[in-house]
């Protein structure tokens, strides 16, 4: 009768926790475009490139589902699903020890239970998963919706044309009028800004030390069920050389890519969770058949009622059992929301419970290895070898994920102009956000085997994990707190609510990690310390940089002014400027011309900038313009890439970009009333902007049947917000194109010679087309600044020491921007500014 009322009692905790967990979930989720069990299915498979609908009967959606939970399996859950090799032996170290009672080993297996319960189930699962970013998760997910929906980003060369993207429009709700106050709070303190960065920050440090720590200790702990096969002295002097070996190898392997291989990493953790159900249910059955008592919250009270003090410190070890669970929202974009929802509850979790009762099952019969906690003495020797055999494997494929997750979040810091120029490698034309970066790649490695050398146990490995681990969940929690605000529009009283009850799990386990820092726990902490003050201090110098660009910038009228006295001539070929600016003429360019007084027939003024937003569609990429007239030939081309867009290689981007002026200039005059000339006397209520050489703009795309906008240059646009006085995204007005002929992918242009007109606009639309082509034919040319920051006299030691050192130092030791722009040295022309700032 006690054993069915504490099964019954345990059955109807978990069932009401689950109803209440869905209701909340899907009242702060009831409207549309956080339904993605068939959207996001459809929008994302394993192929971001290719962005088609898999299907429209509602059984090839479900199949699509069913085959992403599989292949989620090897990408998201490899970390999470290793955990059972060291959860109880990093718990049972030192703090407490497995007694006769068993009230220890059942107290821990409670916490374990209902930590994965709360935690990875009812929080990731059921709520942070729905504030997805455009079908993306992860920390620059959670900051770039929040950006959106409030004016609180920091990144320079925001336009209000970036708000007509259809990736940037969002579907909202009514506004609350707490959430308002909240948002006018936010926006009006430039200090919430830079802290709500400096969090973001310190949770993408968090991830990228977890980078360094979950390979370290996944492949440490696989590899430590030798010491049940040989002796403790050559036990000693095996398990540290085979882990540092089969860490390099996995590093050194890294440059091949994963898509020769990641069809194999599904099944390893796939048999790696029947491996591990299975022996649980075996030694459940086989041990201690009543273990499941020990599910009840009850033991948890015991466990702490017993032990105190040594009891609360062991959570650092019990926390282990979640680590890997950011991964399901860091990996959402690769997959759906049902496919992570289903693989994570109907396969993941239970397997998980399993393995953890089944080794408190053995342990709460076998005392007389209560100084030597490991999982494999629960394995029956006749399945020792091949159990660990596949536990190496699944610990190499859970390294694997950590890894590539670490170059995809450094990339994403990258391009929000958080961490400085790295190459990046992308390892396969075919799998989208497969990538490689040489400079991590190699640091990553020598910092694991540093690691393993230097902690060569599993408590202090733990320790360290276990706090950046909780450190990268309170920071989501934060954030998603906000969301539910700011974005969802939902009452403060419900984002409260989840802060202080999630909040509140993760700092006890945060302070419990937090006391073990002499013994591990003050790795993570200095690696953050100093990727946060790398990352701030280049976000830093280049914010300096671009108003430097925005205060120094000249006018094209003093630029024509200036070579009439030099005598510029104009030389075959097209110049590509390349600047942060979006308007006006560029320093760097001024002292060129200045100093060279010549420069291409054709004129490209090109900035890359990016969007906080994940992807910008390809037909809604280019933001095309003039500067000057027409006879000047002279163009700005604004292209705009999400946090997680594949730049283009340098070719085809030569040839998109030609082919995108080509299709300007067929606008451009087809369009008069924004055309060309300004003494023709039509300003078309431009007069204010034309008369600093700026035009209309328009966006121009690649598709039979595009949507080409038309936006006026924003001269005055504010470096931190947008301005008040200019309009919204809804108020610009649509211009479309039905012409295939005059918008269309093509790798080539022609002038059409047959189809003669005596009309001024077709023979001058002719007349520049053919410039363009002449122009292509002699070749491009790169033009960028070669720069070097340095402080105005009389600034604070603060801002030398970080301009003139810190920022110069990791401005010399990078990549250069041709590198990262993928520019030929034979085609590169480096003009060298010195920026006071």
């Amino acid at each position: 009768m006690i054993m069915q009322f504490l099964l019954s009692h345990v059955i109807l905790v978990f069932l009401f926790l689950l109803a209440v967990c869905q209701t909340f979930s899907g009242f702060l989720t009831n409207f549309s475009w956080h339904l993605h069990l068939v959207s996001s299915s459809e929008k994302h498979s394993m192929d971001l490139g290719d962005r088609k609908c898999w299907g429209n009967s509602k059984k090839d959606s479900w199949r699509t589902t069913l085959v992403l939970a599989y292949q989620s399996l090897g990408v998201v859950y490899g970390d999470l699903s290793i955990s059972p090799i060291y959860v109880y032996k990093s718990t049972f170290a030192e703090d407490i020890h497995h007694s006769e009672t068993n009230e220890e080993i059942f107290g821990v297996l409670s916490f374990v239970f209902w930590t994965l319960t709360l935690v990875p189930l009812f929080k990731y699962v059921f709520i942070v998963l729905r504030a997805d970013d455009n079908g993306e998760g992860g920390t620059f997910a959670l900051y770039s919706s929040i950006c959106r929906h409030a004016k609180v980003s920091l990144l320079p060369n925001k336009q209000i044309a970036d708000e007509s993207l259809s990736t940037y429009k969002l579907k909202q709700p009514p506004e609350t009028e707490n959430g308002s106050k909240l948002k006018t709070l936010l926006e009006k303190h430039k200090t919430l800004h830079t802290a709500l960065l400096i969090l973001v920050l310190l949770g993408t440090c968090m991830v990228i030390g977890d980078g360094v720590l979950t390979p370290v200790i996944s492949v440490f702990s696989a590899v430590s069920g030798l010491e049940l096969s040989m002796s403790k002295e050559h036990h000693e002097y095996a398990v540290i050389p085979i882990t540092c070996i089969i860490l390099v190898c996995l590093f050194a392997l890294q440059h091949y890519g994963t898509h020769r291989v990641g069809f194999l990493f599904a099944p390893v953790v796939l048999l790696w969770l029947l491996c591990i159900s299975g022996l649980g249910l075996y030694n459940i059955f086989f041990w201690n058949p009543h273990v499941y008592k020990a599910l009840s919250p009850y033991y948890m009270y015991k466990f702490l009622k017993k032990t105190k003090k040594r009891g609360w410190m062991s959570l650092g070890g019990i926390l282990l059992c979640i680590t890997g669970s950011e991964a399901m929202f860091a990996d959402l974009g690769h997959f759906s929301y049902a496919a992570i929802q289903i693989a994570f509850t109907f396969v993941v979790y239970p397997a998980l419970i399993l393995g953890y009762m089944g080794q408190a099952a053995y342990l709460s019969k076998n005392h007389d290895i209560a100084t030597d906690i490991s999982y494999y003495v629960s394995v029956p020797k006749s399945v020792r070898w091949p159990v660990l055999f596949i536990a190496i494997l699944a610990s190499v494929v859970g390294s694997q994920a950590i890894i590539s997750g670490t170059f995809s979040i450094i990339n994403q810091s990258q391009s929000l102009s958080c961490f400085p120029r790295v190459k990046v490698v992308h390892t396969s034309n075919k799998k989208h956000g497969q990538i490689y970066i040489p400079e991590i790649n190699w640091i990553l490695m020598i910092l694991c085997i540093a690691v393993t050398i230097g902690f060569r146990d599993t408590k202090h490995m733990g320790n360290a994990s276990g706090l950046a681990v909780m450190a990268v969940m309170l920071v989501t929690t934060c954030l998603t707190s906000l969301v539910i605000i700011l974005c969802w529009h939902k009452p403060p009283i419900l984002a409260l609510c989840f802060l202080l009850f999630f909040g509140s799990i993760e700092l006890l386990y945060f302070s419990a990690s937090l006391v073990k820092f002499r013994e591990g726990a003050w790795l993570p902490i200095l690696l953050a310390l100093i990727l946060v003050t790398i990352m701030f201090v280049w976000h830093y110098g280049t914010t300096k940089k671009y108003e430097f660009d925005l205060q120094n910038k000249v006018s094209l009228e003093w630029l024509l002014a200036l070579g009439q006295s030099l005598g510029i001539s104009r030389v075959p070929g097209i110049g590509l400027v390349f600047t942060d600016l979006t308007s006006g003429i560029p320093a760097n360019f001024s002292r060129f011309v200045t100093n060279l007084p010549a420069f291409h027939r054709i004129l490209v003024f090109v900035c890359v900038k990016f969007v906080p937003v994940p992807f910008v569609p390809p037909a809604e990429r280019y933001l095309m313009g003039r500067v000057g007239p027409a006879s000047l030939r002279s163009y700005r081309c604004i292209v705009r890439y999400g946090y997680c867009d594949v730049h283009q290689d340098v070719d085809s981007f030569e040839s998109e970009l030609v082919n995108r002026i080509a299709d300007f200039i067929c606008y451009d005059w087809s369009h008069p009333e924004t055309a060309s000339d300004p003494d023709n006397g039509e300003d078309g209520g431009l007069q204010s902007t034309r008369s600093s050489g700026e035009y209309r703009r328009a966006v121009i795309g690649n598709s039979d049947f595009s949507t080409t906008r038309a936006f006026d240059p924003d001269e005055s646009m504010q470096h931190f917000s947008v301005s008040v006085g200019f309009p919204t995204a809804e108020s610009i007005t649509d211009i479309v194109e039905t012409d295939p002929q005059i918008i269309r992918r093509r790798v080539t242009f022609s002038v059409d010679d047959h189809n003669d007109s005596d009309e001024p606009t077709d023979r001058q639309m002719k007349e520049e087309l053919q410039d363009l082509l002449d122009a292509q034919q002699s070749g491009t040319a790169f033009i960028l600044g070669h720069s070097h920051v340095e402080t105005k006299q009389g600034s604070s030691v603060s801002k030398r020491l970080a301009i003139n050192f810190a920022y110069n130092f990791l401005r010399r030791n990078c990549r250069g921007p041709d590198v990262v722009l993928k520019v030929p040295p034979a085609s590169l022309l480096e003009v060298g500014m010195v920026y006071v700032v």
